[in-house]
């Protein structure tokens, strides 16, 4: 367990330092009508955006499903789906501590275990 939360630490800090740095050059902008544009162009970029908005959804229902889709568990998936990879690696390093190491909880919620 030790090294998936080094794994998760590392892939948060880097994709935050990535981000500062895309603002301090770029500015903030308007960051969905860039990425569903770029599926709309047909493009590579766009290509990816669609691969990785089904990473997202993914991510969001497995998220939901591992709170039983209960209200709080469906809004979990909400901030999945639009949170991405900080959302996903705080999520999982901070659940990590709560199952005690034990990933079948980590993965299936600690009610499946």
């Amino acid at each position: 367990m030790a090294k998936l939360r080094i794994l998760l630490a590392l892939q948060l800090a880097a994709l935050v330092v990535y981000t500062l740095i895309v603002i301090a050059n770029h500015g903030i902008t308007p960051l969905l009508p860039t990425f569903f544009g770029d599926m709309a162009q047909m493009t590579w970029p766009g290509q990816f955006n669609a691969d990785f908005f089904g990473f997202l959804m993914l991510s969001a229902l497995w998220t939901a499903w591992r709170h039983e889709f209960s209200a709080g568990g469906i809004g979990l998936g909400v901030v999945a789906l639009f949170g991405g990879i900080p959302f996903l690696t705080t999520y999982l390093l901070y659940h990590s501590f709560q199952v005690n190491d034990d990933m079948r909880a980590l993965l299936l919620g600690p009610s499946r275990v």
